[in-house]
C-alpha cells in the first residue's frame, strides 16, 4: 500500500528545488518497514516537502543515505532523481563530509586514530553488523575532543557509509558508544535511555546543479548535551 503523509513536527536546515537537508530526532525510525509502518521519517517527509525522488523505492523515497532510529543529526534528501545520483555518486567517491559527535567509554591513550577494518553481516546475529575480513571495506577517522569521566567525547569522520559503522569500530577497538544496547557493554555504569549517544553533526557535499560546496553543521539534542555534562571531569 501506498505510504501516507503524516504531519510529524520535522526540522528542515536548508531546502531548495533539488534537495533538503532535515535534523531526524533520536528514537525516529527513517523508513517504513516491519513493526514501523507510520510514523517514520519518510512519512514526515512525504507531508513537508513536494517533491520526493524515486530512485530509493516505494518504502524510501528521497532517501539518499540513512542514520539508525537512536542516533540524531543531519540527512540530506534528494527531491529529484538527477539530484539523488549526483548525491549518491559523491557518497561512492568518499567526497562527501560526514562527521558525528559520540560519547565512548573508556579512557582513549590516543588522541586520534583511524580504524580500517571491514565490516559485514554477523554470523550468529543478524541484525547486528561485525568485523569480518569478507565485509565490505570501512574507514573511520576518530579524534578525542574531551576526556569525560569513565568515557570521552569524540569526533568520528566516516570515508565509507556502512551499517552501525561507528558503533561496530568503536566497540572493536574497546571503546562502545555510550547507551548502544546492541554493541555496548552488558553492564553500563551509566544508565542511559533512548540508545546510543551518536550524532551526525555535520554533512557537506557539492551541490548536484550548481556545484557550489555546501555544508551544514547541528548541535546534538539535550540528551546528549546533558550527559556531557554529567560527565564532566571536575
Amino acid at each position: 500500500c501506498a505510504l501516507a503523509a503524516e504531519d510529524i513536527a520535522l526540522s528542515i536546515v536548508y531546502e531548495d528545488d533539488s534537495l533538503a537537508v532535515v535534523f531526524k530526532p533520536s528514537g525516529m525510525v527513517v523508513h517504513p518497514a516491519a513493526g514501523n509502518p507510520s510514523g517514520t521519517l519518510v512519512n514526515a517527509l512525504l507531508y513537508r516537502l513536494d517533491n520526493l525522488s524515486g530512485i530509493g523505492g516505494e518504502k524510501r523515497p528521497g532517501l539518499v543515505h540513512r542514520i539508525d532510529k537512536d542516533t540524531s543529526g543531519l540527512l540530506l534528501i534528494a527531491k529529484d532523481d538527477r539530484a539523488h545520483v549526483s548525491l549518491a555518486e559523491q557518497i561512492k567517491a568518499h567526497t562527501v563530509e560526514r562527521a558525528y559527535l559520540a560519547v565512548c567509554i573508556g579512557s582513549f591513550k590516543q588522541a586520534e586514530g583511524t580504524i580500517d577494518a571491514p565490516i559485514g553481516r554477523h554470523l550468529a546475529d543478524r541484525k547486528k553488523m561485525a568485523i569480518r575480513p569478507d565485509g565490505r571495506q570501512a574507514v573511520t577517522h576518530y579524534q578525542v575532543l574531551k576526556p569525560l569521566r569513565g568515557c570521552a567525547l569524540i569526533r568520528a569522520r566516516l570515508e565509507t557509509g556502512r551499517t552501525h559503522q561507528i558503533r561496530v569500530h568503536m566497540a572493536s577497538i574497546g571503546h562502545p558508544v555510550l547507551g548502544d544496547p546492541v554493541y555496548g557493554p552488558k553492564k553500563s555504569p551509566w544508565p542511559v535511555k533512548g540508545g546510543q549517544l551518536l550524532h551526525a553533526a555535520v554533512i557537506g557535499f557539492d551541490h548536484p546543479v550548481t556545484g557550489e560546496r555546501l555544508r551544514f553543521e547541528a548541535p546534538p539534542e539535550a540528551r546528549f548535551l546533558n550527559w556531557v555534562e554529567r560527565l564532566k571531569m571536575c
